[in-house]
C-alpha cells in the first residue's frame, strides 16, 4: 500500500469513519502488512506530538490570561482609592499567588522542559540517526583480519580461476552472508554488509563462486538485493524453501545458518518478540546467539518456510538478536518487479522441506546459502 493511500485510511480510524467490514480489513493489514503497521505507527507519534502541543498552547494562554488578570485587576479601582501595588511585593500575596498557581507554574517549567527535548528528538531526526548508529544495536558484518588477507595476497597474487571461470579477487576486506531467493540468480543480503562495496564476490561450501551486482539497496531496512553477473552461472535450479507472508507466532522454533567463520555455522532458537529492536515492526527479535558473518543470513521455520533475513543484535542484552521480516522482503522484491526490474523477480513457491529432519532440511538447504565477500579500497 502507497504511503499516503496508508494515512488517508488510518486517518479515517481515527475519526471513526470506517465501516465494520473496513475496520475487519484494517485491523488484518495491521498484522500481515509490516509497511503499514509502521505507519500506524509513525501515524501515533505525530498524533501525540499534535496533542502535546495542543495542549502547551492551552496552558499557554491559561498563563497569559492569569498573568492579564494580575496586571489589570488594579486598574479596576477608582483612581481615588488605587494602591501601587508592586508584584509579589509582600509576603502574604505571593504566598496567595502561591496557593493558588503553584500547579500551573510546575506544569509550565516542565513543559519548557520538555519543548527543549521534544524538538531535538522530532520524528524526522529521530528516523534519519537509523538503528545502526545506536550504541545499544550492532550489525554483524565480520572484518576480515587485515594481516592475514596480506599474508595471502602476497601469496597468491590477485590471479587465478575460480570454478565459475570468473578472476579471483584477493581476499576480502569484509564478510556477511546472503542466500538466493530465486533460481535465476537473485540474493538478498543486509544493506550493511555491501554498503562499502567496490566489488562483492558470492562463494558457497561447494566452492561456487560468482560476481555479483548490486540491483537495490534499502538502507532503512537494511536489506540489499543483488544479482549474479557471471557468465559462468546459468541458474540455480529450483529453490528448496518458500517465503512465508503471515507472522510467525511467539515461541516459534526457527534455525539459521551463516558464516562467521568460513565454514558453515549452523544456530538454534525461538521467536522471542514479533517486533525488532525498539519496537520495530519489520522485523522479529529472535533467541538465537550471533557473532559478525551472520548478518543476510536466511531464518527458517520448523516447516523449511523462510520467515526472516538475520541483520544485528541488541549488545545490552544476551541472546536478543534480530530478522527483517520476509513478508516485507516480499513487498520490496514485488514493488522493484512492478517498477525498476525488466523481468520480476520469482520467488520460490514451493517448499520441499516440509516433514524434513533437520539434518535433511540443512543439506538441500546449505547449497543456496553464500558467504558474501566485500572488497573495496
Amino acid at each position: 500500500m502507497k504511503e499516503l493511500e496508508a494515512f488517508k485510511q488510518i486517518e479515517r480510524f481515527y475519526n471513526n469513519q470506517l465501516n465494520p467490514e473496513e475496520l475487519a480489513q484494517f485491523k488484518l493489514l495491521l498484522k500481515s502488512d509490516p509497511d503499514f503497521a509502521e505507519y500506524y505507527r509513525q501515524y501515533q507519534q505525530l498524533d501525540g506530538t499534535l496533542r502535546f502541543y495542543s495542549r502547551r498552547k492551552a496552558l499557554k494562554e491559561q498563563l497569559t490570561s492569569i498573568h492579564h488578570e494580575l496586571e489589570t485587576s488594579p486598574e479596576s479601582a477608582p483612581a481615588t482609592d488605587r494602591k501601587v501595588i508592586t508584584p509579589f511585593g509582600d509576603k502574604q500575596k505571593r504566598k496567595i499567588f502561591w496557593n493558588q498557581h503553584y500547579a500551573t507554574i510546575a506544569v509550565a517549567a516542565s513543559v519548557a522542559i520538555l519543548t527543549v527535548f521534544g524538538t531535538l528528538m522530532s520524528i524526522d531526526v529521530w528516523r534519519s540517526m537509523g538503528k545502526q548508529q545506536n550504541a545499544r544495536y550492532t550489525a554483524l558484518r565480520r572484518e576480515v583480519e587485515k594481516i592475514k588477507n596480506s599474508q595471502r595476497a602476497i601469496a597468491k597474487g590477485i590471479s587465478g580461476v575460480a570454478n565459475s571461470g570468473a578472476a579471483r579477487p584477493i581476499p576480502a576486506n569484509f564478510s556477511g552472508t546472503g542466500f538466493a531467493i530465486s533460481s535465476d540468480g537473485y540474493l538478498v543480503t543486509s544493506y550493511h554488509v555491501v554498503k562499502d562495496a567496490d566489488s562483492v564476490f558470492i562463494e558457497n561450501q561447494n566452492g561456487q563462486r560468482y560476481k555479483v551486482k548490486n540491483i537495490y539497496r534499502d538502507q532503512a531496512h537494511d536489506l540489499a538485493i543483488l544479482k549474479i553477473d557471471d557468465a559462468g552461472f546459468s541458474s540455480f535450479g529450483s529453490l528448496p524453501y518458500s517465503f512465508k507472508s503471515d507472522l510467525s507466532d511467539l515461541g516459534e522454533r526457527v534455525y539459521t545458518l551463516g558464516f562467521p567463520r568460513e565454514d558453515m555455522v549452523f544456530g538454534e532458537g525461538s521467536v522471542s518478540s514479533k517486533t525488532g529492536f525498539e519496537g520495530d515492526t519489520t522485523s522479529y527479535q529472535i533467541s538465537i546467539p550471533l557473532n559478525p558473518g551472520n548478518s543476510g543470513g536466511p531464518l527458517l521455520d520448523n516447516q523449511g518456510n523462510l520467515i526472516g533475513v538475520i541483520s544485528g543484535q541488541q549488545l545490552d542484552q544476551q541472546g536478543a538478536s534480530f530478522a527483517v521480516k520476509s513478508a516485507y522482503l516480499k513487498q520490496l522484491v514485488d514493488q522493484l518487479s512492478q517498477d525498476s526490474l525488466d523481468s520480476p523477480i520469482k520467488l520460490s513457491k514451493r517448499n520441499y522441506l516440509a516433514g524434513a529432519s533437520r539434518p535433511e532440511q540443512l543439506k538441500k538447504i546449505k547449497d543456496y546459502v553464500f558467504i558474501i565477500k566485500v572488497y573495496n579500497n
